[in-house]
């Protein structure tokens, strides 16, 4: 369970840190099972449906950027999805209905892990409301060189940053950020990151001899619903699916207005729409 002040960090800065919440143990058998997940995989010849492999190697290189979906894929993720031990603070955050959304491992690689520009989760995934979070379990030590997560607090209560460019959504903020505030969240392996789906997010990339793998699992509260957004919402929502008390069918809205992301094109995550956008505003720089 969390603490009352934990609670409270949670709703006063968007987030709050539980270290050690996986045991030595628990982090060993995960890191074993992604090993087992990763090898054999190249960049010229990986399996493109559960794995996503960094960009800047060669075709034989083996550096895999993130594993899609692992609590669906993997048992030994699925038992810590709906463990009561996560559920229990879960509700206490989002309330006693829960669904989980999505799971995903981001691997950030040494030397060369992919950087992850300021970001609104809800931005990817409109909500009737913003009861949603993410839990963040570091599996290997975490600082600022190899890429830890930074936050900046309080700012989960504002609007959302502007995340679109020409009336495109880009995956990352556009608009000034100011980052001055922020908080780099150092960890041990084993720490968990309970963070507010509005809370403003970044990672810088891995310029370290140590990599940093992390585990993330989204919820959201049973009465959060998802606005339709195209294609995205129909291949996002197969893995929804309800982890603690009972579906509702009643929404609940908590926003007058939400931007629906209209994207450029088909992208395979975050890291690629972030990557599309940043050489279209290299080529848009360059053409003017």
């Amino acid at each position: 369970m969390l603490s009352p002040e934990q609670v409270r960090q949670y709703h006063t800065y968007g987030f709050t840190v539980c270290n050690g919440f996986l045991p030595e143990g628990e982090v060993d058998r995960f890191r074993e099972e992604i090993d087992g997940i990763c090898a054999g995989n190249t960049l010229a010849s990986h399996d493109s449906t559960l794995m996503e492999m960094e960009p800047a190697q060669t075709p034989e290189g083996t550096r895999v950027r993130r594993i899609y979906q692992p609590c669906h894929h993997f048992p030994e993720f699925g038992r810590l999805s709906h463990s009561d031990r996560l559920l229990d603070c879960v509700e206490q955050l989002l309330g006693p209905d829960l669904l989980i959304q999505y799971s995903k491992i981001n691997m950030k690689p040494a030397d060369v892990g992919s950087v992850v520009e300021w970001h609104q989760d809800l931005s990817y995934y409109p909500l009737t409301n913003r009861d949603s979070l993410a839990v963040l379990f570091y599996l290997d030590d975490a600082s600022q060189s190899n890429g830890c997560l930074k936050i900046i607090p309080g700012r989960h209560t504002g609007p959302l940053l502007s995340h679109t460019r020409d009336g495109l959504f880009q995956g990352r903020v556009t608009e000034p950020v100011d980052g001055s505030g922020a908080v780099p969240v150092e960890g041990g392996a084993g720490t968990a990151i309970f963070m507010h789906c509005m809370a403003p997010h970044a990672s810088a990339p891995n310029t370290s001899s140590h990599q940093r793998r992390t585990l993330i699992l989204s919820y959201r509260a049973a009465d959060a619903f998802r606005i339709y957004d195209g294609e995205n919402t129909a291949t996002s929502e197969v893995f929804v699916r309800l982890v603690r008390g009972r579906h509702r069918s009643v929404a609940r809205f908590t926003m007058d207005e939400f931007p629906i992301p209209t994207y450029p094109g088909k992208f395979v995550s975050l890291y690629d729409l972030q990557d599309k956008s940043r050489q279209s505003e290299v080529q848009q720089e360059s053409v003017g």
